[in-house]
Parts: C-alpha cells; structure tokens; sequence
C-alpha cells in the first residue's frame, strides 16, 4: 500500500490541472491505440444495444466526443475529478455542459445499475486503490463494463515479465514495489504524472464475480505464441465484462436525460 495515498492524489490532480491546456497533444501518440479500442466498444455496444455508456476519469472527454459522433443516439455521460480537464472537454471537444461531472470514481454519484454500461480508460494505474474504482464500476452497471488499462505482467523483458508474476503469486510483488518506490507505492513521470504499478489481472476476480463471460483482448498487435497470452505478453489490454440482460425489453434507470445521480 502507498505510505501516503492522499499525497500521491493531491500530486495527480495538481499534474492534470497543470498540463490540462496541453493534455490532448501530449497524449496524442495514444490515439491510434485508443480509437482502434473505441471502434471495437462501439460495435460492442450496439450488439448489446446499450442505450446508456458512462465513462469513469472521462479527463477532457476524447473517448465521449468519439462515442457522441459515432452514435449519436447513445446518451453518455462522463466522472472526472480534476475541474481543468472538465472546462477542456467542454472548451476544446466540444462536450457539453453538464454531461461530464466532478466527482470521484471511488463514489460514483449513481444509483445501482443506472449505465448499460461503464467504461474506463487508462485512468486505474494513476489511482491508488483501482479495485475502488472497479467495484464502483461494477456496482452502477446494468450490461457491462469495459476497462482499457495496463498489465504490468506484459512489459519488460521475458525474465522480468516472469518474475514479477512470481512475485505477485507468492504474495511478495507489494513489499517489492513498495521499495522500489521508495515507501510511495508510485512513480513520477512528465509524460504520466502519478503512476501507480498496475495490472487489469489486479482486478479480475471483482470482474469475474459480476459477470457472466469476460472478452480480454491484447492492446498491441502481437502473435499469442503462448498460453499466457495476452497476460505475458502486452503491456496493455482491454477487458470487456458481460452480463447477461435479465429482461430484454426492460430500460435503464436513470439515464435518460437524467443522470441517476444521488441527492
């Protein structure tokens, strides 16, 4: 665990609000990895025929602006903690007003179910305690949820990526990364801010119990050439959990023009 959490927090939010103006071309060489993941979730979302996608740390809301414009007729809506970023959706993407709202993704503001589905996009390695957030996710969604995030297993070289899922496995992976982190439990980069070692396998027995069938799909173009694949074998991987729809004919709640949010 991170010795101070809160100040690993106050370090992101103050990085995000700083680089906010820049945010988007500092993060531009994601984009063809990001949109070729959106392209995917879109034909996702129309086989489930979700009506209702909220997006969690939506940032300045590059991944609702490619929804908006490529279903127009799904209402999505948007969770962010950093201020700066919300007036840059709104100012630079065209978002509009009211649709991403401040909060945190450890309390999301909705009643139980009130998404088809929940999204998330590489913004639970900058978290200090992902499966918070996960739970939360898992917690307001009715269809699915759809995580893109990195798996510490897949990068480095092959001796390494082995070694620290021995690590993991044995239950030494946190007294490790705790040194190597000099008791902060994070990293600081200029390019990532706060980052904290992460992996969506972290997460996937939360995922498992909630769903009914999971899809993971490597974030790089890469050969399986292994049973491990994609867990040893890319840095990055999208998780697509479903749920089975208890009633096909039933709606969503609270997600209309109303947002479901808590009074």
């Amino acid at each position: 665990m991170p010795h101070d959490p809160e100040k690993g927090i106050q370090a992101q939010r103050q990085y995000y609000t700083d680089t906010a103006a820049q945010y988007d071309e500092m993060h531009a060489h994601e984009a063809g990895d990001d949109y070729g993941n959106l392209r995917f979730i879109c034909a996702l979302l129309g086989m489930l025929n979700a009506r209702t996608v909220l997006d969690v740390g939506a940032g300045t809301g590059r991944g609702i602006r490619h929804l908006l414009d490529a279903m127009p007729n799904l209402v999505v809506r948007g969770i962010e903690p950093v201020p700066a970023l919300i007036e840059q959706a709104v100012r630079k993407n065209r978002i509009p007003e009211g649709v991403i709202v401040h909060g945190l993704g450890e309390a999301l503001p909705f009643r139980d179910a009130s998404f088809d589905v929940v999204c998330s996009f590489g913004i639970l390695h900058h978290v200090p305690r992902p499966n918070a957030v996960v739970l939360e996710m898992l917690r307001v969604a009715r269809l699915g949820v759809i995580i893109s995030d990195s798996n510490r297993f897949g990068q480095g070289r092959r001796l390494t990526r082995l070694l620290k899922l021995f690590l993991y496995k044995t239950g030494l992976w946190e007294a490790v990364n705790y040194m190597k982190t000099g008791g902060k439990g994070y990293l600081v980069s200029p390019g990532d801010g706060v980052a904290y070692s992460y992996s969506v396998y972290d997460s996937l027995e939360h995922v498992a119990e909630w769903a009914d069938r999971i899809i993971l799909i490597p974030g790089e173009i890469s050969k399986a050439g292994s049973w491990f694949h994609p867990l040893l074998t890319a840095g990055t991987v999208l998780v697509c959990a479903l749920k089975e729809r208890s009633d096909p004919s039933s709606e969503s709640v609270g997600c209309g023009r109303e947002t479901g949010i808590r009074q």
